[in-house]
């Protein structure tokens, strides 16, 4: 304010203010410059109000600065500390722990050196015990070695007074008492081996019995048996003619085709198929029927049904194989033995259907495994596949034991089936019991009522036949057949025969059988010789 009031001051005492202020024309300049004046003086205090306010300021940021780092290095202070007592702590703590560690160690240390101390205190003992042990068992052997040379004289002065009294030397007299010993042995032995045998063949008829009796009963089949046919019908004899075809082209083509024989004769209203496979046979068979029926008889034709009857036939047979394994609850069976074991459907043993013969021996071995504790489910397995080579004998060599156990062995399947299907015709062993199972229901199942459809003078003459065959050797007693002419027992003299001529018998008597019959299967020969000693205690 004192600058500005200075500042007009000066201006309004100018000569040329004072001239311009006498003419009213200048008056607006004047104003222009009081103006101008008051401007400048504005400003002037404006910068001067600025500066004060920026000296402040700046103060402010320089105490707020100061304040600041003030802080920070307080901050920075407290953290170090923080960290120190932090590190302090850790370090504090695994000191300890060492120590601690350091602490079990020595404990551990000095339990040992005590364990050790007292160990080698207890070997010192022992050491003293073993040698007083030795030192008395060093008496005891020179008094037992003095004691001994006196028995040794003692002995022998009395061998020597003994052999002056009989007349007999050392050997002889051994030789007479051993054979008397023998002897005494040989009686008390036979009656305690006859009492026991007797005893336990009493027990296991007894349960042999009741086992085969409960599985027979609780296995309830049917007793009629399916049978294959090789007959066609055919509505009349012209149809013969168109069968046989021009010049024989048709029945020529069929027999080609089908693997099988036509026989055509003067029955009326019959054609005969004739062939040794049986699956073949019954596809000829159906073809025919097929033939028959549509009435178009060609070889064109012939090979057609005869091709589809194949195909049909081949699942069929698979189906038959899977519903038998499905009945039994049977598993995992190779697709071949499945395939195999739906041919038996076709195949028969006196009228019996395989198949179901399988079946059957299947649920009875079952029901036996269970009864004497056995694997159920791996004695119908047996059971179902024991006949598995009648599907394919006819195409192979050699008894339908011998190729079921091949085709098995080879189709994966375990040692006890294969030994099952091999062994249940032969000589059995008890190292394989389901093998024995299967035998039993193989005879239960071919024997039993109705099972097996033969004639009655027939089935007579077969057996008559074996018994007098058996009864004609010499030596022999009595024959019986059993096993519906598939076993026969013959009991020969104990007083006129020994083992080497009853075993000759029991071979003559397998080879005659061979060459004057005529069987399926196989025979099995029995040959029993027995002794019977009796005593009676008065």
């Amino acid at each position: 304010m004192n600058f500005l009031s200075s500042l007009v001051s000066s201006v309004l005492d100018q000569p040329l203010f004072a001239q311009a202020s006498d003419s009213g024309s200048n008056l607006g300049f004047l104003y222009a410059l009081i103006g101008l004046a008051i401007g400048a003086a504005a400003m002037f205090g404006i910068n001067i109000l600025q500066g004060r306010d920026a000296r402040s300021q700046s103060k402010r940021l320089l105490e707020q600065s100061k304040l600041d780092c003030d802080n920070m290095v307080k901050t920075a202070e407290l953290e170090k500390k923080e960290k120190l007592l932090q590190l302090q702590s850790k370090f504090d703590s695994e000191n300890n722990k060492v120590r601690e560690e350091l602490r079990k160690r020595e404990q551990s240390i000095e339990r040992k050196e005590e364990s050790l101390k007292q160990t080698a205190d207890d070997v010192r003992k022992q050491e003293k015990l073993v040698e007083t042990t030795q030192r008395k068992l060093s008496d005891r052997i020179e008094d037992v070695g003095r004691k001994n040379e006196l028995y040794t004289k003692l002995v022998q002065q009395q061998q020597n007074d003994l052999q002056r009294l009989t007349g007999m030397s050392t050997e002889e007299a051994k030789k007479q008492l051993m054979t008397l010993l023998e002897k005494e042995l040989q009686g008390e032995l036979g009656t305690v081996i006859l009492r026991h045998e007797k005893r336990i063949s009493e027990i296991t008829q007894q349960k042999t019995q009741d086992i085969l009796l409960v599985a027979m009963q609780r296995y309830a089949s049917s007793q009629t048996s399916e049978s294959s046919t090789s007959t066609v019908d055919i509505p009349n004899d012209d149809m013969k003619g168109r069968i046989i075809g021009r010049e024989g082209r048709n029945i020529r083509a069929f027999e080609k085709i089908s693997g099988c024989d036509l026989i055509i004769d003067d029955t009326p209203g019959v054609v005969i198929v004739s062939g040794f496979d049986p699956v073949r046979r019954e596809i000829a068979r159906q073809s025919l029927e097929k033939l028959v029926i549509d009435g178009r008889i060609h070889p064109t034709r012939i090979e057609e049904i005869v091709a589809a009857t194949e195909k049909q036939m081949e699942s069929f047979i698979r189906r038959k194989g899977e519903e038998a394994a499905q009945e039994v609850n049977i598993q995992g069976l190779h697709e071949r033995t499945i395939d195999m074991l739906g041919r038996l459907h076709f195949r028969t043993s006196y009228s019996q259907n395989v198949l179901r013969h399988s079946v059957e021996v299947a649920f009875l071995s079952g029901m036996m495994a269970e009864m004497i504790g056995l694997n159920p489910q791996t004695a119908r397995r047996c059971g179902l596949l024991h006949d598995i080579g009648k599907a394919a004998d006819h195409e192979l060599e050699g008894g339908h034991p011998k190729i079921g156990a091949d085709l098995l062995k080879r189709n994966g399947e375990n040692e006890q089936v294969v030994h099952a299907a091999l062994g249940h015709h032969d000589q059995l062993t008890t190292e394989y019991p389901y093998t024995l199972l299967v035998a039993t229901a193989d005879a239960c199942s071919a024997s039993r009522p109705g099972a097996r459809r033969e004639s009655l003078e027939r089935h007579i003459k077969r057996m008559e036949e074996l018994e007098t065959i058996a009864r004609g050797f010499t030596g022999v007693e009595q024959a019986f057949a059993i096993q519906a002419g598939r076993e026969l027992r013959v009991i020969v003299s104990s007083k006129n025969t020994d083992d080497s001529v009853a075993a000759k018998i029991c071979r003559d008597i397998a080879k005659s059988f061979e060459e004057q019959l005529t069987y399926p299967g196989e025979i099995k020969v029995t040959v029993v010789r027995e002794s019977r000693f009796v005593e009676v205690a008065r």
